[in-house]
């Protein structure tokens, strides 16, 4: 019965290397994503010079080139936690990540996941982070015809300030 069973957990000990897939597309993901965003900021260059080398000032021009860039920046924000999650999977299933250690061992603070709960930290900080973005990018191209709908505006970035302000003191214990 020993044999059997040191050969069972051997092989169910090593299942734990079908998170190199989820890793490897992870960081696939991730470079995709950069790339789009990096494109996206391109052809808003591009539009940008267009405009100054044609002259003619767009009515919706500053929205156009504010959401542009600030999708692209959405674009990589995703792209982190895609790298963030990559990095955490590796490290919480298969080994700590040497080159990412100094010549003293210590260990860089950046990417570095000890616990689910702490890869689930990380991962929902950059989220919400995306989520405020993808709120100011909505904002930037809403129209306000009133006093109320102003109004809703301030306690809206109001609302999203404290929540940031929560967010940042969550793991900070002094």
């Amino acid at each position: 019965m020993n044999f059997i069973e040191t050969v069972f957990e051997k092989g169910l000990w090593s299942t734990r290397f079908m998170i190199i897939l989820a890793v490897i597309f992870g960081l696939l993901g991730a470079v995709l994503l950069f790339a789009i965003a990096s494109f996206d900021i391109y052809h808003t260059m591009l539009y940008v010079l267009s405009v100054y080398t044609n002259g003619i000032h767009p009515e919706h021009f500053h929205e156009e080139v504010v959401g542009g860039i600030i999708g692209a920046v959405d674009l990589y924000l995703i792209g982190v936690v895609m790298i963030i999650f990559s990095f955490g999977l590796y490290e919480l299933f298969i080994s700590d990540i040497d080159p990412a250690k100094d010549e003293n061992g210590k260990e860089n603070q950046l990417l570095a996941v000890h616990s689910l709960d702490q890869l689930k930290d990380k991962i929902s900080k950059v989220i919400v982070m995306v989520l405020v973005v993808g709120f100011f990018q909505k904002v930037g191209h809403t129209v306000f015809t009133g006093a109320l709908e102003l109004l809703y505006l301030a306690l809206s970035i109001t609302a999203v300030a404290v929540g940031l302000y929560f967010l940042s003191k969550v793991g900070h214990h002094e």
